[in-house]
């Protein structure tokens, strides 16, 4: 079955591409995609904010790894046609030493395969996580990116000393909102401190004990862990903070994505016994967990709404280059309709 994929040639630039839907086989179903969230990643490949090598090499590519939509067919008989479920960009690898976001052979969608941006996908059972067709589709659309922030602050859990009465988050943006909605479900008797730059996206964070700009910060020790949801070239600054106001033995989460090498005060965290932890992407049971907060959550899910910046119908190519810019300038999350 031909159908169409839109794929990123060249920044800016958007075309369409035929590609053959293989019906055969049981290891498969055939989704379509319907609401697609835009990621900051997203955005360095539209924006040619990526390295030209790496461009080069990846490109065209069709973008976007964040997305829900429709069983269309099921071999299997497991999922009727029109259930809803989230997608799953991560193709996990074979070596099971290591979870599967972090393979060396795991590949992610919209990175080094084509992403969601399809009028249809043929996808493997493991790779969808079904939902109740009650829940807000919007939402729905950016559950990978609460999953990032639940198998964070999972990792956190287990790697953490057990002292968690005062959490600090640094950011400001829709990574730092996740993960503080994320610790308020999973840790409610925890203090949570946000400190940012921006006071208009701060306003969002009315759910946290507090809220500081970065400038308010005392320089002492007060947390017992901390956050690093920046990314970018504030990532150096705000781990500096985090080094100088974390008490002993703290663990820093280092979140933020930055394409430059970031400088760190390694004699005060050896003073410290702090402990670094680097995490990004997820696995499907951080996915499983990311939609049952959704489900049973009202709190959480109610806050998530909040995370929708704009919802943008896409039925030609200039839609989908209106739907980057808009999220340029967008708070939080652009959501696409895929009317394609």
């Amino acid at each position: 079955m031909i159908c169409l994929q839109y794929k990123l040639v060249k920044p800016f630039v958007i075309e369409t591409f035929f590609n053959d839907v293989k019906l055969e086989g049981t290891s498969h179903l055939i989704v379509r995609p319907e609401k697609l969230s835009i990621c900051k990643a997203d955005m360095r490949y539209y924006f040619g904010m990526r390295d030209a090598e790496v461009l080069q090499q990846r490109l065209p590519m069709a973008l976007i790894h964040e997305a829900c939509g429709r069983v269309m067919y099921d071999p299997t008989g497991k999922y009727k046609s029109g259930d809803k479920v989230v997608l799953l960009p991560n193709i996990p690898g074979e070596d099971e030493f290591y979870d599967e976001n972090y393979r060396l052979d795991s590949v992610f969608r919209s990175s080094r395969a084509d992403g969601f941006m399809q009028e249809l996908l043929r996808i493997r059972h493991a790779q969808v996580v079904p939902y109740r067709p009650d829940l807000p589709d919007e939402v729905m659309s950016f559950t990978e990116f609460i999953s990032v922030g639940v198998h964070a602050v999972n990792s956190f859990g287990k790697i953490s000393h057990e002292r968690r009465e005062h959490i600090g988050v640094w950011g400001d943006g829709s990574l730092a909102y996740v993960i503080c909605c994320v610790l308020k479900s999973l840790y409610p008797d925890t203090k949570i401190t946000v400190i940012g730059l921006n006071p208009g996206k701060l306003q969002y964070f009315n759910f946290a004990d507090e809220i500081l700009t970065v400038n308010q910060v005392e320089k002492k020790a007060k947390f017992d862990h901390t956050f690093e949801c920046v990314g970018g070239a504030g990532s150096g600054a705000a781990v500096d903070q985090m080094i100088d106001t974390l008490k002993p033995q703290g663990t820093i989460m280092l979140l933020g994505v930055s394409e430059e090498h970031v400088p760190i005060n390694t004699r005060m965290v050896l003073e410290k016994g702090l402990t670094l932890l680097g995490r990004s992407r997820s696995g499907r049971e951080d996915f499983e967990q990311a939609v049952s907060l959704i489900e049973n959550d009202e709190a959480f899910l109610g806050r998530m709404k909040y995370l929708v910046s704009a919802a943008i119908d896409i039925e030609s190519i200039n839609d989908i280059s209106k739907a980057f810019e808009t999220a340029k300038t967008a708070d939080f999350k652009v959501v696409l309709s895929w009317n394609t």
